[in-house]
């Protein structure tokens, strides 16, 4: 079983994702700077202080993540919701997907053995 779990969070939580994904040896991970809106629909913002301007997508941190079991799925999307967590609108989402194979392209292994390391 191969399961992707992404997660869209605020840019300056990264580095703090990446610490505790690391430290529970997560390793393989891509990474994406994304522009997006959720409920909250972007923010208002003043040009030199009088001129209203209404940003509607707001730049996020994309990150996916490939682990072979349930119980690491759950284990990825608790650290990475602990570790981007601020309580403020905008934190972000979680995702997780069923993957029907991977491969690894120097060695042709495929299925849960291509995603984890060697």
């Amino acid at each position: 079983m191969i399961i992707k779990v992404e997660a869209i969070i605020r840019e300056e939580k990264l580095q703090d994702v990446l610490d505790a994904l690391g430290e529970m040896e997560v390793h393989g991970l891509t990474c994406y700077q994304v522009m997006g809106c959720g409920t909250q629909r972007g923010m208002k913002s003043y040009v030199r202080g009088h001129q209203e301007v209404e940003i509607h997508m707001l730049p996020k941190i994309k990150l996916e993540v490939l682990v072979s079991s349930e119980e690491w799925e759950k284990k990825t999307m608790e650290t990475i919701q602990k570790a981007a967590y601020t309580g403020n609108i905008g934190d972000g989402k979680i995702f997780s997907y069923d993957v029907r194979d991977a491969m690894r392209i120097r060695t042709k292994e495929t299925g849960p053995g291509a995603i984890q390391p060697e």
